[in-house]
């Protein structure tokens, strides 16, 4: 916490800022989250699951505003299956091994406004 909290707003009244508002703002909080256990597959949906946590999270907080200070990927590890037959005389098998990624996002919780 860098501030003080206010009571909790509805997630879809938190604005996401790329750069500092204009006008005077107070810092709230710093905000980590990821897209991991969202079911999420592509990289935008990935980003719009950090998006939306981010404001879930601010709101919470009663921020109505996000300073987004970045999102990137990281590595989650890696899924994988395999299946083989074999005999006397002989053997096969075949695997398929997919690496997996997720999202990861923060920002500085803020309520714009006085």
């Amino acid at each position: 916490m860098l501030g003080k909290a206010r009571a909790p707003i509805s997630p879809d009244h938190v604005q996401i800022y790329d750069r500092p508002p204009p006008g005077p703002y107070q810092e709230i909080a710093r905000l980590d989250t990821s897209s991991q256990g969202s079911f999420s597959f592509t990289a935008q949906a990935k980003t719009d699951a950090v998006i939306k946590r981010l404001k879930i999270e601010a709101a919470k907080l009663g921020a109505n505003g996000v300073l987004l200070e970045g999102i990137g990927d990281q590595s989650s590890g890696a899924i994988g299956t395999s299946a083989g037959g074999g005999g006397y005389s002989g053997g096969g098998g075949i695997g398929i091994s997919a690496g997996m990624s997720r999202k990861i996002g923060g920002g500085l919780a803020i309520y714009v406004g006085q």
